[in-house]
């Protein structure tokens, strides 16, 4: 399975059904990929406690899944459930009540603000959030200290291009965020993201030293009188400009 598959799976997507669901989790909280793993972990913790007990009562839960979270002090309850057609937590759908963390302060005033609709929520709310959300909240997320949220956004079906290159252009996401998308095929097949990439002084190093070789001789030009990148790569942004000539 490709890692942004994983990945995704590993933040509660890409399963219809709880029984996948739950099987991709404990899958993955395994995985060899660091991130993989404490996304999942992550995951199954926000996965509110009573869903999980009336699914584990139910005769179709395998005795494998009740000792993996009997493990984690989850045992089966009384009740089971009556249905196991959707998933136990839903990164795409609306988000429920338990997803909302503290009340903003203001009382019962409007939520107008972006930022204040994000701080009003706890992990899983922004991870659903950055899963369906829009550009603007998307934009903000992708900030988030939380690398799980980060990655989230990352793992987004509505991201196109544009947003990419804007989110490789910032000075202010994690070295992880722009790691994960100088390593996607998909997203350096373009220029412009690499350009972006490049530019950006949290870009790993090694990594913008590779994609030099892809910058044509006009912007290579101005990486080589460019104080905002690291000193090496504008040293060999200027060497390729004097080879080139």
């Amino acid at each position: 399975m490709a890692r942004d598959i994983r990945l995704q799976a590993a933040q509660g997507g890409m399963a219809p059904r709880a029984h996948e669901q739950i099987a991709l989790l404990m899958l993955l909280v395994d995985d060899a990929d660091p991130e993989i793993r404490a996304s999942a972990d992550e995951t199954l913790k926000i996965i509110p406690r009573s869903s999980l007990e009336a699914f584990l009562a139910r005769s179709d839960a395998t005795p494998e899944m009740r000792e993996f979270f009997a493990d984690r002090g989850v045992m089966p309850g009384v009740t089971p459930a009556q249905h196991a057609d959707e998933p136990l937590l839903d990164v795409h759908g609306e988000l429920p009540q338990d997803l909302v963390g503290e009340e903003v302060p203001g009382g019962d005033e409007p939520r107008d603000s972006t930022v204040q609709k994000i701080a009003a929520l706890n992990v899983a709310g922004r991870m659903s959030l950055a899963m369906k959300g829009t550009r603007e909240e998307r934009a903000v997320l992708v900030r988030d200290p939380n690398r799980i949220v980060a990655a989230a956004v990352l793992s987004s079906p509505k991201l196109n291009e544009a947003e990419i290159e804007a989110i490789a252009k910032m000075a202010n996401v994690s070295e992880d965020v722009l790691r994960t998308i100088g390593t996607s095929r998909a997203w350096t097949k373009s220029y412009s993201v690499v350009h972006a990439l490049v530019r950006n002084p949290k870009t790993p190093l090694a990594m913008s030293m590779n994609f030099l070789q892809r910058i044509n001789d006009r912007d290579l030009r101005g990486l080589s009188t460019n104080r905002n990148i690291p000193e090496v790569l504008r040293l060999a942004a200027r060497k390729k400009v004097v080879i080139d000539k």
